[in-house]
């Protein structure tokens, strides 16, 4: 562990005392798994250079073994320790976007485990936003192997208490540094090959990254490395979710009791349903998003009717998560996890938060 201390107080805007964060890195220095916010979602952390402990991390989640975690360093000079061959373009773009919810995929450094790679000869990089997350990779001193904090394909966590319900006593220790700003996880953009591929949308949009390439990265939906949230099923809630145009026709068709999540309140009401009238911003509708799937599947809906959001950049990556959610049912496995409208538990160790389940998560 990095003696480095943090001059006796926590980062500005980092509501964990220093005390916690040196404590969670030492449970990640001894091995343990440390759940920590990031500016997109929840991480589930383990030293990247400890394989058994990224082991532990595919087992609490229920991962496949050959999906790639991404690797959370303190800053840029990091960056030379996890990936070679490291193209002049991953430096400007570093430089533009970090800390910030950018990954990007490199050819990996020799030495770092298959087990993070998932067998790859690629690895994703990325410097988080989030004052916890950083003071806790400054006192580490090492990078972290970090998806999200919840069970694999569901609902990634974006408070502490969302880790709590999912993943229960399995984590070591929560970092409680309240709710992420973003909501949604980070861009993913491939820096592998000659011409670099966006494989994941978020935040950090194509017009964006193309002011810095000095072209649009070309869009892959298949094909590429291997990288975290590119399933065709993913993201999804225990409640079943169908994208419809029309909520206020649809509605009256579905199985009761169902949710609605719409850009508008009913047209014609009353309604006999839960409707849900959701921020019509595109970061302000996915930073809230998350939390509001997970309110409905303590509801005991029967489904979720989801108003399919409008087809522009600045909603790709909402989008892209709800087309993603809506493809497959994970609801049977979900709820035989948790259990339907009851939390997991016990709490991880040293979670410090609002009850799980409150009225706020």
């Amino acid at each position: 562990m990095n003696p480095v201390q943090l001059d006796g107080a926590p980062p500005p805007g980092c509501r964990v005392a220093e005390s916690e964060i040196v404590r969670a890195a030492g449970i990640l220095d001894r091995g343990g798994l440390v759940a920590f916010p990031t500016e997109t979602v929840y991480g589930l952390a383990a030293d990247a250079h400890n394989a058994e402990a990224v082991a532990r991390v595919f087992a609490a989640k229920g991962r496949p073994a050959d999906h790639p975690l991404i690797v959370h360093i303190s800053d840029v000079d990091q960056m030379r320790h996890y990936a070679r061959d490291i193209p002049p373009v991953a430096w400007r773009l570093a430089e533009h976007f970090w800390p910030g919810p950018l990954t990007l995929i490199m050819r990996r450094a020799p030495g770092l485990s298959n087990s993070v790679t998932g067998g790859q000869d690629t690895v994703g990089l990325r410097v988080p936003a989030h004052p916890t997350a950083l003071a806790l990779l400054k006192v580490f001193g090492r990078g972290l192997a970090a998806p999200s904090a919840n069970p694999f394909g569901g609902v990634s966590p974006t408070t502490a208490a969302h880790v709590a319900y999912g993943l229960g006593g399995a984590v070591d220790m929560i970092l409680d540094g309240g709710a992420c700003a973003v909501g949604l996880e980070s861009t993913i953009l491939d820096l592998s090959r000659p011409v670099p591929h966006l494989l994941r949308p978020g935040a950090v949009a194509p017009r964006a990254l193309a002011a810095v390439l000095g072209r649009t990265p070309i869009l892959s939906a298949t094909g590429g490395p291997r990288a975290p949230g590119r399933l065709p099923s993913h993201y999804a809630p225990a409640t079943p979710l169908r994208l419809v145009t029309d909520p206020d026709r649809e509605w009256r068709y579905g199985s009761r009791p169902l949710a609605v999540i719409a850009l508008h309140p009913p047209a014609r009401g009353p309604v006999r349903c839960r409707w849900l009238v959701m921020p019509r911003a595109a970061d302000a509708y996915g930073r809230v998003l998350y939390a509001r799937l997970r309110a409905i599947d303590r509801w005991a809906c029967r489904v979720v009717l989801v108003e399919r959001p409008p087809v522009t950049e600045a909603w790709d990556a909402v989008r892209d998560r709800l087309e993603r959610a809506a493809r497959g049912d994970c609801a049977r496995e979900i709820r035989a996890r948790q259990g339907p409208g009851v939390a997991r538990g016990p709490r991880g160790r040293g979670f410090r938060g609002r009850g799980v389940g409150s009225p706020q998560d």
